[in-house]
């Protein structure tokens, strides 16, 4: 047996230095995958557009499922009431404030509703993070499935529709107008494709690919054609309510959404300063493989998903105390997917409390947006340390085992258990068999408003790309600094003048405190002189640099938004004489998109002018 060296060291000891050099080498990498949320957007059904609206709903057991509105029918009319045609729809999807994003209105008509819902969402998420200034490598992952859109084409096809549809474009074109140079993907494993890009993304940030991490994903149904194929495979609730895990449970319901999250690594963003949402410590990928259809979930592989993702965070079945379930209300998948959870979390974990959620109750199956949608929903429950109810729980489906587990499903807002885990997992699987599941833990607390309170502010910036948007903003900010609290007051200059883009319309505002602050936003909003408000060059240089970087919730950008369809009668119903036309016209027009000379506010050309004989629908600002 070999002695200790010169240097004293012995067999044992170099070995438990090497032990230890390991033990580091792995913290080291699982803090490069130790993701933050810093940035939010989305919107649900139920007129959710923000956090805090969509916590709302949950902890209420709101259902925002209804029939199709009237006036979302489009050109498909009576076609509806041939299919299931109760579920979460959103309220008007064919605006968009297309002047922002530089598109002119020709094309606005031909882009995908879902592409303006991205583009809007994700703004709205970098200016929740602070970042609508971010200039460096930022990657963007994009879960979409449908595509529905294309049967509103009116006639041929055209460049406007080959680019406005599509899943590569979905991405590409929000790359291209937020300018972001990092890795940008459109994911499409169905029902789990935006669950699936927070993984992506996640990677990329632990790779260095990029600093900065845009994920999510949407969905919109805009067709009947897709409801009706759905209705064929059985999976569709007959009465159009979604009851997870209830012995009533009969099939999910159609639903519309969109959510993005902005993702940095958790040392880069404590490094920065950034509010952080909450943390993602873990997530896995697989594949359910050689299930028993190919369209039928897989104990086998979702326990192994779950576990996987376990190890992934460092974490044991004991640390998860909540979980948000994919949960579509099946008599097939509900059992495997809680009997899955029982074998990762349930048994293991010592029947320590575990809460189940299913925002599909609440919102009817947003498809490739139910991943990040349920996300959030985690993240709210992490936040407010409750679990909200799943709507339509009343008797537990008698083919759910939850014997040796201390899983529950709340019905009523329930706070989080005594002796639960401290962290939330994630789960959304896609009909293709493609499965995700990510683990969150909460936020740490910051210190940093008491240190604000000795930062002596002179006042900030805001700015919007018109004068009308701008006394709307200014208007929507005085409301809200009525319940912005004197030591938030720095966050709040710091988020509207480093935080927002600055945009054509500019206003340095002098105001050391939120009563002046106020005032001179309400004199703005009323198009009043304002002696404490000047008006600055577009290229001006920014104002205020002073300000400690610390991001503040504010009220979102006002879209000024009209409204772009095809002309009426579209999906292929137009008269060819009009058909002609359209084709003339854009493929005159298609010179503009490949030239890229959409510069500054679009030009008008002929086939942009307001004329309804052309069938042109374009409503005026909303």
């Amino acid at each position: 047996m070999s002695g200790p060296t010169a240097s004293g060291a012995t067999p044992v000891s170099r070995a438990m230095e090497t032990i230890r050099g390991l033990r580091a080498e792995l913290a080291a990498l699982r803090g490069a995958q130790t993701v933050a949320v810093v940035g939010v957007g989305l919107r649900a059904p139920g007129g959710v557009a923000d956090m805090d609206g969509y916590w709302r709903l949950l902890a209420a057991g709101g259902d925002a499922v209804r029939p199709i509105p009237e006036h979302r029918r489009g050109p498909f009319g009576d076609s509806w009431d041939e299919v299931p045609h109760r579920g979460g729809f959103l309220d008007e999807v064919l605006e968009i404030d297309a002047p922002f994003f530089g598109i002119a209105p020709r094309e606005a008509r031909a882009l995908d509703p879902q592409h303006r819902l991205l583009l809007e969402v994700a703004w709205e998420a970098l200016e929740d993070a602070g970042l609508a200034r971010h200039r460096g490598t930022c990657g963007l992952y994009v879960g979409v499935t449908g595509q529905d859109y294309r049967e509103w084409m009116p006639g041929e096809s055209d460049v406007y529709w080959a680019t406005g549809n599509g899943h590569c474009f979905a991405a590409g074109r929000l790359a291209h107008t937020l300018g972001l140079t990092g890795p940008v993907a459109a994911v499409d494993t169905a029902c789990s494709s935006s669950l699936v890009t927070v993984h992506l993304a996640r990677q990329a940030l632990a790779t260095g690919e990029c600093d900065v991490a845009l994920a999510g994903g949407v969905n919109l149904v805009l067709s009947p054609r897709a409801t009706e194929f759905a209705a064929r495979t059985g999976a569709l609730s007959p009465d159009g309510v979604c009851r997870p895990f209830d012995a009533r449970a009969n099939g999910f319901t159609r639903a519309e959404g969109c959510g993005v999250v902005v993702l940095k690594r958790l040392a880069d963003a404590v490094r920065d300063g950034d509010r952080v949402h909450a943390v993602i410590h873990g997530s896995a990928v697989n594949h359910d493989g050689a299930a028993s259809g190919f369209t039928a979930p897989s104990v086998a592989a979702q326990t192994a998903l779950v576990e996987r993702a376990l190890a992934d965070a460092g974490l044991g079945p004991a640390d998860i105390g909540y979980v948000e379930t994919h949960g579509t209300g099946t008599a097939l998948g509900d059992p495997i997917e809680v009997e899955a959870l029982a074998e990762a979390l349930g048994r293991p974990g010592g029947a320590a409390p575990v809460l189940l959620g299913a925002a599909k109750a609440n919102l009817g199956h947003t498809e490739s947006a139910a991943g990040v949608l349920g996300l959030l929903k985690a993240m709210l429950s992490l936040r407010h340390r409750a679990a909200p109810p799943v709507p339509h729980f009343t008797t537990l489906n008698p083919r759910i085992d939850l014997a040796g587990t201390g899983f529950r499903v709340p019905d009523r807002l329930e706070p989080w258990p005594a002796g639960a885990g401290a962290y939330a997992g994630v789960s959304s699987f896609g009909m293709s068999g493609t499965n995700a599941h990510v683990i969150l833990g909460g936020a740490e607390a910051s210190g940093t408003a008491a240190a604000d309170r000795a930062v002596e502010v002179e006042g900030f910036e805001v700015s919007a790309r018109t004068p009308a948007a701008l006394r709307v903003y200014a208007g929507l900010l005085a409301v809200h600094l009525t319940t912005v609290k004197d030591e938030d007051y720095p966050a709040f200059a710091y988020t509207l003048t480093h935080g927002r883009a600055a945009l054509a319309t500019r206003v340095r505002v002098a105001a050391v405190g939120g009563e002046q602050a106020r005032a001179a936003l309400e004199a703005l909003a009323e198009g009043r002189d304002c002696p404490a408000a000047e008006f600055l060059d577009p290229g001006a240089e920014p104002s205020f640099t002073g300000l400690p970087r610390r991001v503040l919730t504010l009220p979102a950008y006002p879209w000024e938004r009209r409204r772009y369809a095809p002309p009426a009668g579209g999906s292929g119903r137009r008269g060819p004489g009009v058909d002609q036309l359209a084709h003339r016209r854009d493929r005159a027009g298609a010179r503009d998109v490949l030239e890229g000379d959409l510069d500054g506010e679009p030009p008008l050309d002929r086939g942009d002018e307001l004329d309804d004989s052309e069938g042109v629908d374009v409503e005026g600002v909303q």
